[in-house]
């Protein structure tokens, strides 16, 4: 197990590459707590080590003076670039830019560039050469294939690639992975609306973070923040998970209400109280391969505008065969153990049974549709506490349906 005492380091410590793997399994205030007490230039280290998409969100949680000093340590100014990423929206590209280290005029000729990039490339990784006007409108890339084959005389302009593709670093990064998803490129210049050259964001630190972001999507519908990590402090997870809890709670007393409210067709049938949980387990799991599809499809970006309905009624259909199925099966059980209780009202507790599962499910699979989608209408990520929404949504519902049919039909 990681310690996570925060006692001091010092940039005597050569085991540099184990205190980076360290702080990569913890959460962004955690790394904070650990690497307080450590000298500035230490830190600057690790952050250097981690990269954009960790790094930020870790120098964002000290304070604006020890901010700015940690930043200044970095040798070769990523820290700055990091603070001025930090005025672009939360998950854009923009947070995960980085200074483009070779940017030079079309005019430029290759003998004369690489001049500058022997030099160049002993500080930073470099990719791509970009070619930009006087100002600063990106014109064409360079790869390094074109610079070691072409004439010393030859300019960029006369091998550069035209008008490249970029990103724009208010882009969400769903959307971003959606356009680089078939192109694959080791980097990706960032421009402004004029196309004024930014930066780049490199493909591995994108593809990682949208990584990150899928892989803490499961927790998300339970009310786990994308914070916690396996390491984060048992204080801090309890922070995290205890007000989502009490949201669950509340959500639960509202399906034990419905439940008192038909107590006393309960009392007179207890054969009911046993299909409860079955009737209540067969929707909640319908809702969940529905939301578990969905969630998936807002994430790749599948659901095209104005196609929302469509998807609604799909996984309504889908609730209605396989809730017509289930149905059947259950209704037949339920035929078969009040018969064997010598239940006067066997068929007709049967037929209960199927309506309510049918239309259960049918209900549960439009509500596993439909709650990602209303989440993200109202401008909060889809999959945050879902799972706890549309659980209450299948309980009620299902409970209710089971229960009110039976005070109805058997008197």
């Amino acid at each position: 197990m990681l310690s996570l005492e925060a006692h001091a380091l010092t940039a005597t410590d050569n085991d540099l590459d184990a205190l980076v793997e360290e702080i990569r399994a913890l959460d962004a205030l955690g790394a904070r707590d650990r690497l307080e007490s450590s000298e500035d230039d230490l830190i600057a280290q690790v952050l250097v080590l981690l990269g954009p998409g960790h790094a930020l969100p870790i120098l964002e949680r000290f304070e604006p003076e020890r901010r700015a000093h940690i930043a200044a340590e970095t040798a070769a100014g990523q820290g700055e670039e990091w603070i001025q990423c930090g005025t672009f929206p939360e998950h854009s590209a923009g947070r995960l830019m980085e200074r483009a280290p070779a940017v030079f005029r079309p005019d430029t000729v290759i003998r004369d560039a690489i001049r500058v990039l022997r030099h160049a490339v002993r500080q930073r990784l470099i990719t791509y050469v970009f070619v930009t006007e006087a100002s600063g409108h990106l014109v064409g890339v360079v790869t390094f294939r074109e610079l070691l084959f072409a004439e010393p005389e030859t300019t960029l302009a006369e091998v550069m690639v035209k008008d490249p593709f970029f990103l724009s670093p208010e882009i969400d990064l769903t959307e971003a992975m959606k356009l680089v998803v078939t192109r694959h490129f080791p980097a990706y210049p960032v421009c402004d609306d004029q196309g004024r050259l930014l930066g780049m964001v490199r493909g591995q630190v994108l593809f990682e973070q949208q990584a990150f972001e899928i892989s803490a999507q499961a927790g998300s519908m339970v009310g786990v923040e994308k914070e916690e990590r396996l390491a984060t402090p048992w204080q801090r997870a309890f922070r995290f998970r205890h007000p989502w809890l009490q949201l669950n709670l509340f959500t639960a007393f509202i399906a034990a209400a419905v439940v008192a409210t038909f107590q006393d067709a309960i009392d007179r049938m207890v054969l009911l109280a046993v299909f409860l949980p079955v009737l209540s387990g067969q929707c909640s799991n319908t809702g969940c391969q529905a939301l578990a599809v969905t969630l998936r499809g807002l994430t790749l970006g599948e659901l095209r505008k104005g196609r929302e309905a469509a998807l609604v009624g799909k996984e309504a259909l889908l609730g209605l065969v396989n809730g017509t199925l289930v149905g059947v099966l259950s209704a037949s059980i339920m035929y078969g153990l009040a018969y064997m209780q010598g239940q006067e009202h066997a068929t007709t507790l049967a037929l209960i049974t199927f309506i309510a599962m049918t239309g259960s499910c049918v209900i549960s699979g439009a509500a596993g549709a439909f709650v990602p989608l209303m989440l993200r209408r109202i401008g909060t990520d889809p999959a945050t506490a879902s799972s706890i929404f549309l659980t209450t949504a299948t309980d009620v519902v299902s409970m209710g349906l089971f229960l009110g049919l039976a005070h109805v039909m058997i008197q």
